[in-house]
Parts: C-alpha cells; sequence; structure tokens
C-alpha cells in the first residue's frame, strides 16, 4: 500500500469513469438515453408467458400437482344466505324466505351449466353441511368453470345470476366470497394502493428536493436520473422476468428502493459539487474530486445495498429470488449512472445547475453550509460520548422491547382490507363467522402416482371417511367439505377453523395434514396428496423462511463486515456499524409489534389488529433497512475519514464530518421517510406495517443513530478508529475545521495526488 501523501497517477476507476464522461459528455449522455430506450423496448417486445413463482413447502407441491394434471383449476365461490337487518328470524329451515331464496338461486346457477357446475346448497343431499350451527344462515356454493379464456365471462355470469336473485328477494341477503372474488378483491387493492402511492409520493419527492436546492434544474436532476434509472429497470425485467417470477408486490419494492437509491446517489455528488465550486475549483475539477470522494462513497454503497439483497436467495423462496433480482438491477443502474451520466450532466450545465431559483429560498439554498444545529449536537456528544451514547442507545433497546414477544403471522385476507374497502373482503368477514373457513378453505389436491385418474369408488369412500373425520376434530375441521375432478386429479376443499393464519387455524392445518388425510385418503394404495390454501401457503412460507433467516443474516453480516472493513481499512468501524444498524432496526421492530400486534393506534392508522406482523416483513426490513442505511453510514464515515487524514484530531474531524454531510443525509432521509410513510396511508395492512417500519427505521438511522450514537462511538473509539495520520505538506485554502482552524489535508486530484479521505 502505498502512503497517504505519494503520488498515484493512476486514478481509480470510478475516478477514470467520471472523467471520461466529463470530457464526452454527449457520448455519456446519449448512451445513458440509448441504454434506456433500448430497455424499455426490450421488455416491450418481450412478449411471451411470464414465469410463475412455486410456493415453497407443501403448498407449492400442491400447485405444482394441478398444474401437471393440464386441467383448468377449481375455482370455488360461495354465496351467503342471511336474513336482511336484525330480525328475528326463527333461522333457516324455519324462515320461508331463506328456503325460497336458496332454492332461486340454485335455479338460476344451474341455468348457466356453460359457467358454473357442483352447486351446493341447503336443499340437496347432506343439506345440513350447508347450514350454520346458529342455524340462521345458509350457503350456497359452486365451481367456476374455465377455460382462461372465458372464464371472466363465466365469473360475469355467475354475479349475474347473484344479483337477479338478490332483487327478487329484497327481505334476504346474498354475500358473495370465494376464489375469484377474494383474488380480484386483493389485486384491485394492490393496483389502487400502488396509484395513490405513486400519485403521493413522486410530487412529495419533487417538494422536498426544491426545498434542498432552491432551483429547478438542480431539484430536477435526481429527479431525471432515478426515474430513467427505474424505467430501464423494469424494461430489463419484463424481459428477465420470462425466466424470474416477478410479482407486483416486488415491483413496488423496486420502485420505492429505485427512487430511494437514486435521488440518494445524486443529493450526495450534487452537494459536493457544489462545496467544491465554493471552494474555488472550477467544473471539471470540482467533479472529479467529487467522483473520487463521494463517487466512491456512492459505489461502496451500492455494493452493500446489493450484498444485502443477495441473502434474500439463501431463503430459496421464488417471490425472493424475483425481488432480488429487481433490486439488483435498479442499484446497479442507479450507481452507473451517479459516475457516468451524472458527472455528464452536471458538466454540461456548470454553473446553469443552480438557475431557476425558487424565490426567497434559491440563494439561500444554493449555498452548501455546514449545519450549525447538527454540528452543536455532535459538539456536545463528543464532549460527553458516554452519557449521550448509553442514554440513547436505552431509550433504542426500551422502543426494541416488544420485538421480545413478536408473533410472525401473515394477514387473513379478512384482516388486510379496512372494512368498507372491499364487498367480497367484507362478505368474507360475515361469513367467517357463520361458516368458519368457508371462504377460505384448504385445497387438498389428490392424485395417483402412476398417471392414471383419481376418482373413484375407493377413494369416495375415503372423503367418507374425510367427513366423520371433521364432525370428530373438535371444530378444527369444517363443513361443507367438497371434492371436484380437475383433470385426472381431485381438489378437496376442507374449511379449517381459527381465522385463517392464526395458530388456531395452523392447529387445524396440522390436524388436517398429520391425522384426517392419513387416516383417509392416505390409506389408499397408489393415491398422493398435498394441502395448499390460504393457510397452508402462508404458514409453509414462514417455516422456510424463518428455518433459513440465521443464515440470510450471518451471510449479510459478514460480507458487509468485509465491505466495510476494505472501504475504511478498519475492523473497529465495522463492527460499530452493525451494531448501530441493529439498534435502530430492533427499534422499529419493536415499534411495529406495539402498534399492529398489540393493536395501538388502530383508529389514527385505520386499521384493525389481527395479532400478528407480517411473517415476511422482519427479514424484509432488515435485509433492506441495513443495506440502505449505509448509504448514510458510508458517506458521513467518509467526510470524517477526510477529515481525519487531513490532520484533524479525532474529535475535531467528528464534528466537522458530520456537520458537513448531516445537511444532505437529513434532505435524502426526509425523502425516503416521506415515500414510505405514503405507504402507512394505503389501505392493506400489509403496506401500512411495510411503511411505518421502514419510515421510522430510516428516520431513526437519519437522526438518533448517525447524529448521536455514531459520533458518540466514534469519539470513543478515537486514535483506533484510523491508522494513524501520515504528514501532510500545507494546508489546503478554504478548508477550516470545526473550531475555525485550517485542516491539513493530502494533495488533491488537481496536484495528481490521492484524494481527500479515498481508501
Amino acid at each position: 500500500m502505498l502512503p497517504e501523501t505519494e503520488p498515484d497517477a493512476r486514478p481509480g476507476l470510478v475516478t477514470a469513469l467520471a472523467g471520461w464522461s466529463t470530457r464526452h459528455r454527449a457520448a455519456a449522455i446519449g448512451g445513458w438515453l440509448a441504454l434506456v430506450v433500448l430497455a424499455v423496448l426490450a421488455g416491450a417486445l418481450a412478449g411471451g408467458e411470464g414465469a410463475h413463482a412455486v410456493d415453497p413447502g407443501e403448498a407449492g407441491r400442491a400447485q405444482q400437482r394441478v398444474d401437471a394434471l393440464h386441467a383448468d383449476d377449481s375455482v370455488r365461490e360461495n354465496i351467503l344466505i342471511r336474513p336482511a337487518g336484525r330480525s328475528g328470524a326463527p333461522g333457516f329451515s324455519g324462515d320461508s324466505r331463506l328456503e325460497s331464496a336458496a332454492q332461486d338461486l340454485v335455479s338460476e346457477l344451474r341455468r348457466s351449466p356453460q359457467a358454473v357446475h357442483d352447486v351446493g346448497s341447503p336443499l340437496g343431499a347432506h343439506g345440513a353441511r350447508w347450514i350454520s350451527r346458529d342455524g340462521r344462515s345458509g350457503l350456497v356454493t359452486f365451481e367456476v368453470r374455465g377455460p382462461d379464456e372465458s372464464f371472466d365471462g363465466h365469473v360475469a355470469a355467475a354475479e349475474h345470476a347473484v344479483a337477479v336473485v338478490h332483487k327478487r328477494h329484497p327481505g334476504v341477503r346474498l354475500l358473495q366470497a370465494g376464489d375469484s372474488s377474494l383474488s380480484a378483491a386483493v389485486n384491485d387493492g394492490i393496483k389502487g394502493d400502488l396509484k395513490n402511492a405513486e400519485t403521493t409520493s413522486l410530487p412529495l419527492t419533487l417538494l422536498v428536493l426544491l426545498a434542498v436546492f432552491g432551483s429547478l434544474i438542480a431539484a430536477g436532476i435526481p429527479l431525471l436520473v432515478a426515474a430513467t434509472t427505474v424505467a430501464a429497470t423494469f424494461g430489463l425485467l419484463q424481459l428477465v422476468g420470462r425466466w424470474v417470477p416477478f410479482n407486483s408486490a416486488a415491483s413496488a419494492i423496486v420502485l420505492l428502493i429505485g427512487m430511494a437509491v437514486g435521488i440518494d446517489y445524486s443529493l450526495f455528488s450534487l452537494r459536493r459539487v457544489r462545496e467544491e465550486r465554493a471552494a474555488g475549483h472550477e467544473v471539471r475539477e470540482a467533479l472529479r474530486i467529487t467522483a473520487a470522494t463521494s463517487g466512491r462513497a456512492v459505489v461502496a454503497s451500492g455494493l452493500t445495498v446489493m450484498i444485502c439483497m443477495l441473502g434474500l436467495l439463501f431463503t430459496g423462496v421464488d417471490v425472493f429470488t424475483g425481488l432480488t433480482v429487481g433490486t439488483l438491477l435498479v442499484v446497479g443502474l442507479a450507481v452507473l449512472a451517479s459516475v457516468t451520466v451524472l458527472p455528464a450532466l452536471l458538466s454540461a450545465l456548470g454553473d446553469r445547475v443552480d438557475k431557476a431559483r425558487i424565490p426567497w429560498l434559491g440563494r439561500r439554498m444554493t449555498v452548501p453550509r455546514e449545519s450549525r444545529f447538527w454540528g452543536g449536537v455532535t459538539r456536545a456528544v463528543v464532549r460527553r460520548p458516554v452519557a449521550a451514547g448509553g442514554s440513547t442507545a436505552i431509550v433504542l433497546v426500551l422502543l426494541a422491547v416488544p420485538a421480545l414477544g413478536l408473533r410472525l403471522q401473515d394477514a387473513p385476507v379478512t384482516a388486510s382490507l379496512p372494512a368498507g374497502a372491499s364487498a367480497a373482503v367484507d362478505a368474507a368477514r360475515q361469513m367467517q363467522r357463520a361458516f368458519p373457513g368457508a371462504a377460505t378453505a384448504a385445497r387438498v389436491v389428490l392424485d395417483r402416482k402412476d398417471g392414471a385418474a383419481a376418482d373413484g369408488p375407493t377413494v369416495r369412500k375415503a372423503l367418507k371417511g374425510l367427513h366423520e373425520q371433521a364432525a370428530a376434530s373438535g371444530g378444527a375441521l369444517r363443513e361443507p367439505i367438497t371434492a371436484v375432478p380437475v383433470g385426472d386429479g381431485l381438489v378437496v376443499r376442507v374449511p379449517l377453523g381459527g381465522a385463517v393464519t392464526d395458530p388456531a387455524a395452523d392447529r387445524a392445518l396440522t390436524t388436517l395434514r398429520e391425522r384426517a388425510l392419513p387416516a383417509t385418503v392416505g390409506a389408499v394404495p397408489g393415491l398422493r396428496y398435498a394441502v395448499a390454501g390460504r393457510t397452508a401457503m402462508p404458514h409453509d412460507f414462514a417455516e422456510q423462511v424463518n428455518a433459513r433467516t440465521p443464515l440470510v443474516i450471518a451471510f449479510i453480516l459478514a460480507l458487509a463486515f468485509v465491505l466495510l472493513a476494505a472501504v475504511f481499512r478498519s475492523w473497529t468501524i465495522p463492527l460499530a456499524s452493525i451494531l448501530l444498524n441493529a439498534l435502530s432496526i430492533g427499534a422499529a421492530y419493536g415499534v411495529l409489534a406495539w402498534v399492529f400486534q398489540g393493536g395501538n393506534l388502530e383508529s389514527l392508522l385505520g386499521f384493525t389488529s389481527y395479532g400478528g406482523v407480517v411473517s415476511w416483513l422482519p427479514l424484509f426490513m432488515f435485509i433492506i433497512l441495513f443495506g440502505l442505511s449505509m448509504d448514510y453510514h458510508i458517506f458521513i464515515l467518509s467526510r470524517i475519514k477526510e477529515r481525519r487524514l487531513g490532520g484533524a484530531p479525532p474529535r475535531d474531524a467528528v464534528v466537522s464530518g458530520v456537520a458537513a454531510s448531516s445537511g444532505v443525509v437529513s434532505s435524502a432521509a426526509l425523502i425516503m421517510t416521506g415515500v414510505f410513510a405514503v405507504f402507512v396511508t394505503l389501505s392493506a395492512i400489509e403496506y401500512k406495517m411495510l411503511g411505518l417500519g421502514m419510515a421510522l427505521a430510516v428516520l431513526l438511522d437519519a437522526t438518533v443513530v448517525r447524529g448521536v450514537l455514531l459520533p458518540a462511538a466514534m469519539a470513543l473509539l478515537g486514535e483506533r478508529a484510523w491508522p494513524a495520520p501520515r504528514p501532510t505538506a500545507s494546508p489546503v485554502p478554504g478548508r477550516r475545521g470545526p473550531g475555525g482552524e485550517s485542516v491539513r489535508q493530502h494533495p488533491g486530484p488537481a496536484l495528481g495526488g490521492r484524494p481527500p479521505g479515498v481508501p
């Protein structure tokens, strides 16, 4: 390793790329735009059917067996029949209105045999199974026929039949919920939420950027870089999606991450260019110093995010594979843009980047300044690092305490959306009370190992035994149990007790898998079974993710430690960084548990607690936050290292480094917090959890951790944080320490030496 003062004529890759871009601006800008256009066109022309995700565990095997049958899947709908209002009717069998409505509905449905079949009702064989235990409600169930190209028309025909009967029986309520209606409700909710998030977050981001830069042009550059990065990513994902499964939820997350890192990286570079211009450097030299300092910090930060996301691959879950690929693409493209097209744009604009200033704001915001507030806070912290850091750490630990009782449980569809958001979900809630599990029944896929037809007298006899098992299960297994042929297989639906995804439902699933099925269909030679459904899928998903979580976390922590140690040439800084990230993430976990699991702030945030936190969220938050928080961490530490290698005493370097970087870090965090906070206003409880957890963690990270805990840790580490600085030649004009003293620095790029603070 060369001494820090020894000239190095060989620029680093980042500096070389940025230098080429500033010298060949048209080629850099044109090349980036060509890349974006080609990516978008490739995605538009890709065509073909995208890859399908396979759920983990037995639920995934069940779906694979249905797909292997080469037949239309079983899609079952349910109609709850009950008296309108709060009438004191004697019950289904004693209320002629309910019986008449049920008879009319069955007749109307059977008039469309091309659309529906296998109609079950209280009026058919074993009709008592379709009457609720309190006798006040009835259920009519039916299968919607395929094929796919006719499916929507068949659903519409069934809905028309229900609407016609409803009109003819005004004293009766008909409430529909099932596979098709609930899936449509969830999909419509996701689409509506994402549209609301996009229309709210983009104007909010622009307002913050205008306030940060005070100039329309300067504020537009980060948005332009982020928007083109996201556009190119989604174009490439359309192409990659033919081999890698990618769903709408992953799209929302990739969009968030892409906008966050694209804007953050542009903010870091723009701020540094302004500082170097204010210090007297001409535009090209300012861009070169920026590339050698902030540019390298951006690359290190991007690599950290990408390495963290690679940990998701260890879960072995298909949907996480698509999310990982999407994140790698969007972060990689954001880093590429920040070291190529961004320097080219800034070189082409020069001082015009600060044109179109905002009145009363532009003149003040276009001049880079150290933050007096954060400088004062940091100065107080480094004077008493034990007291300040210790008390702050205790507060974060106390916030994290509720996480000790964290219960990982996916939201049932009946709790995902608030009341009134979806007619199907509201119907499913009422159906759950009268017929637990009917709208979200377990799907048991039966097929033969030799490929022969599964249906037959022996299997039908075994299914009769399944009814007996349900009657003897103590309420774990419910009625009505139905069975329909799907190709050469059978799909049997068994309603489960409990609230779909709660511990009671999981116990019912275990009863079905380990006792009822082995004793019935499992005893038929050559017949095999697998259980899927809205209880089995999240149960199997959570089991696999939880089993792989220690491996994922170990991978992320180990590689993050190695990367940070390589960047800062220190082993103490990586350890401190990991500990500080754990504190902020732990505090966010604790607040999530207190709010959503404990049912606090329900009216304020607009949700109803179901007693748990979504199973995938803690691991996902850990990975995303650990990666994104390194943006701030690396940026601030790079500034501190510059001061330290420039000869400033350790504590002065901390104060000056934090004060110089806090403005842009606060701005970046404000944008990210605002975007995530928008998700708290959306309808789905999963998005509310994601938004609150991410917004709170980012806010804590950018304020409490970076403003108090990081300076305290650096002050306590002192000389042990960095290698001892080498003697330097002379002070560089325009560089002042926190007390106004000259800060000695190494020869900068203009002298052909190593830029300040560059590892």
